[in-house]
């Protein structure tokens, strides 16, 4: 287990890398970006599995497609497009209150699967949880005046954040019982084989895209807004090398590795890495929330640890 929540920790600061990348590509739309990611994602994923792809695809039966669609589209691109669509007419404010319950969702949908430590057991480590995420929330609040939408807009924005925390939490407990229950793939053929659909599926939508909004991705309006697109096709690379393809692996070998209870809350470390990268962004210390909002993550984490620690240690000693 002390390995599962080693991969997941890595995994969190790989994907912490993809709060500060929009930084980089201010003149692109969310859309634009996560076509990119994904597009180079499916690109390293064939690349990296080049020689065995073609073995790999003929392994595929009905389930695993089926699996792998519903996974690249709840799991990557639609739940991105949501979360986009509810910062641009919610604000950051709204939207990351709301996908900030995303540890506790997937503790509370998971809790009856095999190996998953009593609810009740974890009701303090969760509520430290919920203390920290209340923090960062209200620091956001507090230094986040709004976006001057009109209301009905940021309802609807709020209800797209509402259900982009849907697609992931379904996303994180459906991949982790499917890897769970087919083991014939390893993690890494798994996270290829969802690499390339990823891949496939932004190819087109972007294609779709361009044929909708040409002028607008690369017309005159397009030029004036300052739109450097070998910066783009950089970024989009290495957000999908570090947070997709290896953050992915680690996650899927995390995901084999603890029980749901546990994974869902070690997505905090995402949060973590991501508040650590915007420090360092920014050139800025942390103020007095945020420091409270870590340490009580933090806290909340490795009791949680603790406790399935020593239910797997009773268990063991029972048995």
């Amino acid at each position: 287990m002390l390995q599962g929540v080693l991969c997941g920790l890595l995994a969190g600061a790989m994907w912490g890398m993809v709060f500060v990348a929009p930084e980089f590509l201010r003149a692109f739309t969310p859309l634009e970006m996560a076509c990119g990611r994904y597009i180079c994602y499916g690109l390293i994923a064939a690349a990296v599995m080049s020689t065995r792809l073609p073995k790999l695809l003929r392994r595929l039966d009905r389930s695993d497609i089926i699996a792998m669609i519903k996974h690249a589209l709840a799991g990557n691109i639609v739940y991105y497009m949501l979360l986009a669509l509810g910062v641009k007419l919610a604000g950051v404010a709204a939207t990351s209150l709301i996908i900030g319950v995303l540890p506790i969702s997937v503790t509370l949908v998971g809790h009856k699967d095999h190996g998953s430590v009593p609810l009740k057991q974890l009701t303090l480590p969760l509520l430290l949880v919920a203390a920290g995420i209340a923090c960062i929330n209200i620091d956001v609040f507090t230094h986040d005046v709004g976006n001057g939408l009109p209301l009905s807009s940021k309802l609807l924005g709020v209800l797209c954040a509402a259900v982009a925390l849907a697609c992931w939490t379904w996303y994180s407990v459906d991949n982790a019982r499917y890897l769970k229950r087919n083991p014939h793939f390893s993690s890494g053929e798994w996270s290829a084989l969802y690499g390339v659909s990823s891949g496939l599926i932004a190819l087109v939508i972007a294609l779709v895209g361009l044929v909708f909004f040409h002028g607008d991705v690369t017309g005159a309006g397009a030029v004036a807004s300052g739109r450097d697109w070998g910066l783009f096709w950089i970024v989009s690379a290495v957000i999908a090398l570090g947070a997709s393809a290896i953050g992915n692996h680690l996650w899927n070998i995390a995901s084999r590795k603890v029980p749901l209870t546990l994974s869902g809350q070690l997505i905090l470390f995402e949060t973590l890495f991501a508040l650590l990268y915007g420090f360092i962004y920014k050139q800025q210390l942390p103020r007095g929330l945020e420091i409270a909002a870590m340490v009580l993550l933090i806290a909340g984490v490795m009791w949680s640890v603790r406790i399935h620690a020593l239910d797997d240690a009773s268990e063991a000693h029972a048995g």
